[in-house]
């Protein structure tokens, strides 16, 4: 049996770019994480047994308030901590949105996701 617990939607308003007007003026960022837990037993009903959504919001927010030129690399500092944070994770997904980039046109969003 495979167990995902995942964050959808998670918003921010961070300074993550490349450019220096970008991070000065920051903008609105979505994450979705997911990751597949190595076992669950539900016998119990305990929460070590599983992987405390919780503790995965804490570790996003922590690093979307650490500003980034890069989005991979924000990506990347999520789903590190993740592998190394979460004992019972065997993968994880993570996929950061820019919403409305400043590209010279209409633009719904960028998008970085990374996978281990």
């Amino acid at each position: 049996m495979k167990t995902k617990v995942s964050i959808k939607g998670a918003e921010f308003y961070a300074f993550h770019g490349y450019y220096e007007e970008e991070r000065k003026a920051g903008n609105t960022f979505v994450v979705d994480a997911e990751v597949t837990l190595k076992t669950f037993d539900s016998s119990d009903d305990n929460i070590q047994d599983t992987v405390n959504y919780e503790s995965m919001y804490h570790i996003i927010s922590q690093e979307m308030d650490r500003t980034q030129q890069l989005l991979e690399t924000v990506v990347y500092n999520i789903i590190t901590r993740f592998r190394d944070e979460l004992v019972n994770v065997s993968s994880a997904t993570v996929r950061l949105e820019k919403m409305a980039p400043q590209l010279g046109g209409k633009v719904q969003k960028s998008v970085v996701e990374m996978e281990f």
